[in-house]
């Protein structure tokens, strides 16, 4: 999902989809803490997006330890999201525990990030599988921006061809961000209650359940096919309509269930 340019530290906070779905999980989460003082400020929890954010490393230092949050709900094989996922809740426990509320608003932060885009329909498209092909090699060999963002071939006419199936208009970048463009757009003014987010998630969130409780979330997601909407036929009413009213409240809910699942595994005290 969109964070913003990631060129200052004021990227997203207009336009930012990570920054906007944070603040309205914080929103309904909050009202969850006896004391509000043992998990971290929205303000806290921001600084870690955008610019300090996962997706700043993919401009900083391309493919060097860069996160890779696609994720194919319906492959019991594709593991590596579910364990940053993992990883990242587990540290937000014990930061939690130890009242190290900087270290909370990063692994909270950064767990959200993950959550997200593991649950966005963009995301379970196989992007790098893709990549790979106009690569001729897998992704994770891109070591700078030139060879991230450029596609050689051994024709000049192939590396045309190659670069437009990137770049182009149905290309699989410009897709890719249309899409979480177009989202990042439709969301802005939305405000979501805790019972529009929450209601009909699964609530057994817990270190032990998690990842199953993930990617049954997100096999839901996939089942609704809204990319391939969205590649057949662009942006409509219709799409539109669905990614507000059924998928977003989603995308928040799951948010709102994992920070209340780690601050009620951390010993925080929660209200009813």
């Amino acid at each position: 999902m969109y964070s913003g340019t990631t060129f200052t530290k004021a990227s997203g906070i207009i336009l930012g989809a990570h920054q906007k779905i944070d603040r309205l999980a914080y929103h309904n989460f909050s009202v969850l803490l006896k004391d509000k003082t043992t998990f971290p400020t929205i303000k806290q929890i921001l600084h870690f997006e955008g610019y300090n954010g996962p997706d700043a490393i993919k401009r900083k230092s391309p493919s060097k330890d860069e996160p890779w949050h696609f994720f194919i709900p319906s492959d019991e094989n594709d593991t590596h999201l579910l364990s940053v996922i993992s990883s990242h809740y587990d540290r937000l426990v014990v930061s939690l525990r130890e009242h190290d509320l900087v270290r909370a608003a990063f692994e909270g932060a950064w767990l959200a990030h993950a959550i997200v885009d593991g649950l966005t329909p963009a995301h379970h498209y196989p992007y790098g599988d893709k990549l790979a092909e106009l690569k001729g090699k897998r992704h994770v060999s891109a070591r700078t921006l030139k060879d991230k963002l450029l596609f050689p071939g051994a024709t000049l006419t192939k590396s045309l061809v190659n670069n437009w199936k990137f770049w182009g208009p149905k290309g699989l970048f410009m897709t890719h961000a249309s899409f979480e463009m177009g989202v990042a757009t439709l969301i802005r003014p939305i405000k979501l209650t805790f019972s529009e987010c929450v209601g009909e998630l699964p609530q057994d969130v817990t270190s032990l359940n998690l990842s199953n409780w993930f990617r049954t979330i997100a096999q839901q997601i996939d089942s609704y096919k809204m990319y391939d909407e969205f590649y057949a036929h662009g942006w409509n009413r219709s799409l539109a309509k669905r990614i507000r009213n059924d998928l977003l409240p989603v995308i928040v809910g799951s948010i709102i269930l994992v920070w209340k699942g780690a601050a009620s595994e951390a010993g925080l005290v929660l209200l009813d």
